[in-house]
């Protein structure tokens, strides 16, 4: 069988991308053709590495190069679209391809309707809900509206859309062709943290969506009785100078460091002692995913959707009402003070991790693909 992905690009150390590269990976590796279609590589590598067998096309239509004025990128979009559709049509009637996927990106309105004779799968990777959670304002906030309920119109047009949790599911009233399928462990390893060490791990972009500053804040008031303790934060973004100075700001460049997006973060992970994340709203979190397969203890924002998916408050983790700084230093207080627990909820994680094997989830996209031909 063969499949096609399309994706703006593969560079970024984002989870989409993560979850691309396994999901290929293991494709081509059981004697599947797996083609990647991106708009926006512009000649760099891929972040994680992939399977020579998978091949690369880049349409070079480049959507992040555009005017910063909202009239001007409009028009300057709807340009691109148009050259979008004509080299993904192109491309897709000389693959023959059986199946067609859109990680949602910039080819969700064009793909459904090219007819190449493939079957159409749309997948996200982020809640129903997401554009209103930028919480813009003016202009950005009725473009915002307007984008989320296209979103619901562009789904129905699929052959399937597949979500990551049956919470978000539940937001996309009246499609019928919906299905869930989880992101799969990124990993698998037959070594768990000792969570003896005094390191807490977060990881993710750094943006405004993450509220790694919260995370900051509520570290400050943990940092007298636990000096010994330290935050690593991975990650790379925009507010990466906002964010140092915010440490420096509260004395805490001894104690919290923000270090580069690395490929093998496993390792990272068997280091620490507990994973925390203050996302206001994501998908199906990796970061969650894979401290949970290494044996960390998670705590996490009760954010839309995901971390009710993976963690079970009390269980294998905590979750917090999100924004709440001062419930976050109170749960990692308590596994920070306790070691027997955390190897407790630790345990309770590497239990919970097998839900979310790569072979459990990717049996369900091969039946997918198949049932698609029915």
């Amino acid at each position: 069988m063969k499949i096609v992905y399309c994706i703006a690009g593969l560079y970024n150390s984002g989870g989409m991308e993560r979850v691309l590269s396994i999901k290929a990976n293991y494709l081509v590796d059981r004697g599947y053709n797996i083609t990647i279609i991106t708009t926006d590589q512009d000649c760099k590598k891929p972040f994680f590495n992939l399977d020579p067998r998978i091949h690369l096309i880049d349409l070079g239509i480049n959507y992040n190069r555009t005017s910063s004025s909202i009239f001007l990128k409009f028009i300057q979009y709807l340009i691109k679209q148009i050259q979008h559709k004509r080299l993904l049509k192109q491309i897709l009637l000389s693959l023959k391809a059986d199946v067609v996927i859109s990680m949602f990106d910039h080819e969700v309105s064009i793909l459904s309707n090219i007819n190449d004779g493939s079957k159409k799968v749309l997948e996200i990777h982020f809640s129903r809900f997401k554009r209103l959670q930028y919480g813009r304002r003016g202009v950005w906030n009725i473009i915002d509206r307007m984008r989320s309920y296209n979103d619901l119109l562009l789904a129905r047009k699929y052959d399937k859309f597949v979500v990551l949790t049956e919470e978000d599911r539940l937001n996309w009233k009246g499609l019928t062709n919906i299905v869930t399928i989880s992101n799969p462990n990124s990993f698998e390893t037959k070594h768990y943290a000792s969570l003896k060490n005094k390191r807490v791990i977060a990881v993710g972009r750094l943006d405004n969506q993450k509220s790694f500053s919260e995370l900051i804040y509520a570290w400050s008031y943990l940092d007298s009785k636990f000096s010994d303790w330290r935050l690593h934060i991975y990650g790379s973004g925009p507010m990466k100078t906002e964010l140092h100075q915010l440490i420096e700001s509260l004395k805490l460049q001894d104690n919290i460091t923000i270090e580069e997006p690395i490929k093998n973060i496993k390792e990272k992970y068997l280091e620490s002692s507990i994973l925390v994340m203050t996302s206001k709203y994501e998908g199906l979190p990796m970061a969650l995913l894979e401290g949970q397969v290494c044996g960390l203890p998670l705590i996490s924002y009760e954010c839309k959707c995901g971390p009710k998916d993976i963690i079970s408050d009390g269980v294998n983790g905590y979750l917090i009402e999100e924004g709440n700084v001062a419930m976050l230093s109170e749960k990692m207080e308590i596994l920070m003070s306790n070691l027997h627990l955390r190897r407790e909820m630790g345990f309770n994680s590497i239990n919970m991790s097998q839900k979310f094997s790569i072979d459990t989830i990717m049996s369900k996209w091969v039946s997918l693909f198949h049932n698609l031909y029915k």
